[in-house]
């Protein structure tokens, strides 16, 4: 394929829900079934795995040292990710074999914080197998901060993938005008944005981004059911009883740099989309518009960006 020429898939599954191996086993699915189709790029939605935190929101999740909450929680987090004990090896380990790039939304539990708190994180992983970036939710949105801690800027981060140069957010970041303009600075033309799911997030901001950038932008989501929901998690039968019959719909969507609709919005249904992308298009919508190039005033707003990896505590010795 022309090196202009980018072949995406959007996997539009639903996690089994807070089982960490078993939703590995899903995407390692996918992500074959995306190379057999010689995809060069799959992104998957954010929190995919393990799974989105649908029960605080169905459980009273606020109440103060609740029981229920806290067995949950501590169930979640035995499910989250700790990539530095390579728990992410065997799907870099299909990234390489199948020379296929990886946006992955998951929950990490990351080490560099004393591995106890969790963060909605959305990893790149190259078509070598190499992670190359780990972006970490700057700010949970509402009832997810009950369970997620709030990020930092290391991985507002691009990365170059044929003649594209690939960037992403996780959910609500995407509403925030200067995480988006951190890409658009380092050259992004090809936006991801990844979704716990419902095309009522989806259907106006892809659209908006890409006519903002004038990028291509992929929107990606997950799907949740009330049947998804396993028996065996910690407080079931309290989780479902007023749970909706479908918790996320998906509305994966990819939209064009002039902000047309290449696939609009797809609701209600699992598997892959896929579509080829051609860069030429970016370059053609730049002429009249580039949010940081020709069309920006730097002398006038600029934006100062701190990618710095946060920690609480640092360590002069080397052991």
């Amino acid at each position: 394929m022309k090196n202009n020429l980018l072949k995406v898939a959007l996997a539009q599954i639903s996690p089994v829900w807070l089982s960490k191996e078993k939703t590995i086993e899903k995407i390692e699915k996918s992500i074959l079934d995306a190379a057999k189709e010689n995809c060069e790029l799959i992104v998957f939605g954010e929190a995919l795995l393990p799974g989105y935190p649908f029960w605080i929101g169905l459980t009273n999740g606020a109440t103060w040292n609740s029981k229920t909450q806290k067995e949950i929680h501590a169930h979640y987090v035995r499910n989250s990710v700790t990539i530095e004990k390579g728990e992410l090896d065997s799907i870099c380990k299909l990234a390489k074999e199948h020379n296929i790039a990886i946006y992955l939304g998951i929950m990490e539990r990351a080490a560099n914080r004393g591995g106890h708190s969790i963060y909605a994180s959305l990893v790149y992983i190259n078509q070598e197998g190499n992670i190359k970036s780990v972006h970490r939710k700057l700010q949970p949105t509402y009832d997810e901060r009950l369970t997620w801690a709030p990020g930092d800027g290391n991985g507002l981060q691009v990365h170059p993938l044929k003649e594209f140069t690939v960037g992403g957010l996780n959910c609500w970041e995407n509403w925030m005008p200067l995480p988006r303009t951190a890409l658009y600075g380092l050259g992004e033309n090809l936006h991801v944005a990844v979704w716990p799911g419902s095309d009522h997030n989806t259907k106006d901001i892809t659209r908006f981004i890409a006519r903002e950038s004038r990028s291509f932008v992929i929107s990606v989501s997950c799907l949740m059911a009330k049947s998804d929901f396993p028996s065996d998690v910690p407080h079931y039968d309290e989780i479902v009883k007023d749970a909706p019959p479908i918790l996320a719909n998906g509305g994966s969507c990819i939209a064009g740099p002039d902000g047309e609709w290449i696939i609009e919005p797809v609701i209600n249904k699992e598997g892959l989309l896929i579509e080829t992308l051609d860069f030429n298009r970016v370059l053609e919508e730049r002429q009249n518009f580039d949010v940081v190039g020709h069309y920006s005033r730097p002398d006038v707003t600029k934006l100062t960006v701190n990618r710095e990896r946060q920690s609480t505590v640092s360590y002069d010795d080397i052991l």
